[in-house]
């Protein structure tokens, strides 16, 4: 399955450049981690104004995983969980 992880920006500290390189790293050993970014200028199109995303949300991560369990595993040890702050995973289904 395929999931994305949005980072909020609810952290208690702020973690340190070391921490982030720490983690990619081992996401990338893990095998789970297809990619992900910073989130930076916002625009809208459509008619209807909405919530502004970047407010609480500063980052995704992508990840392929078998097992949820694995990935919670390898995501309490990210930054933003570790500094008392909230990782939001949600599935992306295959249609």
């Amino acid at each position: 399955m395929e999931y994305i992880a949005f980072m909020h920006g609810n952290t208690d500290t702020t973690p340190s450049r070391n921490e982030w390189d720490h983690f990619v790293a081992l996401a990338g050993r893990s095998g789970l981690f297809r990619g992900g970014s910073a989130i930076g200028r916002r625009w809208m199109i459509g008619a209807k104004d909405v919530p502004d995303t970047t407010q609480h949300v500063g980052g995704y991560m992508r990840f392929d995983s078998d097992s949820l369990d694995e990935l919670n595993d390898l995501l309490n040890q990210h930054p933003v969980v570790v500094h008392g702050g909230t990782i939001e995973i949600c599935e992306l289904p295959k249609t």
